[in-house]
C-alpha cells in the first residue's frame, strides 16, 4: 500500500560536482532538503517525489566561492531561494527506479531524469519512527538552466564546466496515519 514520507532535511543532501579549470572536479552539497514522497514497493512506478532546496544551504567548503554561487552570477538565491524537483513519471529500472521530473533552478524549469539505486526496506528508528532511504543520481547542463557565467582560461577552455553532477542521499519517515505495507 502507498504511504506517505517526509524527507529527513537532518540526515539528507544533495551533492554536486563539476569540472574546474578544466583540471579537476569542485563538489559541494546543498543541505536545506525537505520535501515528500509517496511510495508503494509493491507498485513503485505510482510513486510521487516532490522535493524542495534551499539554495542558501550551498556548501564548498569555501565561503568565499559559495558566496560567489549564490549571487546573480549563478544560483541567485535572493530571487531564486528554491530549487525544485516535481516527479511526472516513475519507472521500474531492475532494483531501482527511474523518476522522471521537473527541476526548477534558477527560474528555468527543465525535464531531468533520477536514477535510483534502490529504496531500502523500513527500519524502525530508536525513536519509533519508520525510515526508508534511497540514493539517486543526475546529470544536468548548467547552460539549460540559464547558468552561465565563466570565463575563460588563458590556456584555453572555460573556468567552470557546463556538465553538473547531482547526487542526491535522502533518508525517509514515514507519516502518521499513512498506510503500512503488508508484511
Amino acid at each position: 500500500m502507498q504511504a506517505t514520507y517526509a524527507i529527513d532535511p537532518a540526515h539528507s543532501s544533495v551533492q554536486f560536482s563539476v569540472r574546474h579549470m578544466m583540471i579537476s572536479n569542485v563538489k559541494g552539497a546543498f543541505t536545506g532538503v525537505k520535501g515528500t514522497v509517496k511510495y508503494d514497493p509493491d507498485a513503485p512506478e505510482t510513486s510521487a517525489v516532490q522535493v524542495e532546496i534551499d539554495a542558501s544551504t550551498i556548501n564548498t567548503l569555501d565561503p568565499t566561492r559559495d558566496t560567489h554561487l549564490k549571487s546573480a552570477d549563478f544560483l541567485d538565491a535572493g530571487q531564486f531561494p528554491h530549487i525544485t524537483f516535481k516527479s511526472t513519471r516513475v519507472e521500474r529500472n531492475g532494483d531501482g527506479l527511474k523518476i522522471q521530473g521537473d527541476l526548477t533552478v534558477h527560474g528555468v524549469t527543465k525535464p531531468v531524469i533520477l536514477d535510483v539505486d534502490e529504496i531500502t526496506a523500513e527500519g524502525k528508528d530508536p525513536w519509533g519512527n519508520t525510515r526508508i532511504g534511497t540514493s539517486a543520481k543526475a546529470k544536468i547542463k548548467r547552460s539549460d538552466f540559464g547558468l552561465e557565467w565563466n570565463a575563460a582560461l588563458e590556456t584555453g577552455g572555460l573556468l567552470v564546466g557546463d556538465d553538473l553532477k547531482l547526487d542526491f542521499e535522502v533518508q525517509l519517515i514515514k507519516q502518521a496515519g499513512s498506510a503500512t505495507s503488508a508484511a
